[in-house]
């Protein structure tokens, strides 16, 4: 079992940019794939970007690409969400989840654990 905590979610202005973590417990960090999936009022969570047990394969939403950046760093039990050029649309309660898997599901049901999420906010 994997205790997900995320962090690094705020205010922001349109373009600009926001870090999120997400640090993992427990000593078997590297076998889970990880992802990102984000929740806005009244809508339903979709899949941001997900990564491999070893980081050696990303998967992204098409609306994120060349803008968000997933890694991690299996040393720290810890995923990263790098986001770039924020568009207000993006506000939305961001969540960490984990697999114990290789392969980089984008649907929610696949995914064991959750986070707590963090709420990001971007401004007009």
């Amino acid at each position: 079992q994997v205790q997900l905590v995320e962090s690094g979610g705020g205010l922001v202005q349109a373009g600009g940019s926001l870090r999120l973590s997400c640090a993992a417990s427990g000593r078997t960090f590297s076998t889970y794939a990880m992802a990102w999936f984000r929740q806005a009022p009244g809508k339903e969570r979709e899949f941001v970007a997900g990564i491999s047990r070893s980081g050696g394969t990303t998967n992204y939403a098409d609306s994120v690409k060349g803008r968000f950046t997933i890694s991690r760093d299996n040393a720290k039990n810890t995923v990263y969400l790098q986001m770039n050029s924020l568009k207000p649309e993006e506000t939305a309660v961001y969540f960490c989840a984990a697999r114990p898997s290789n392969y980089v599901y984008t649907a929610v049901g696949e995914y064991d654990y959750w986070g707590q999420g963090t709420q990001v906010t971007v401004s007009s």
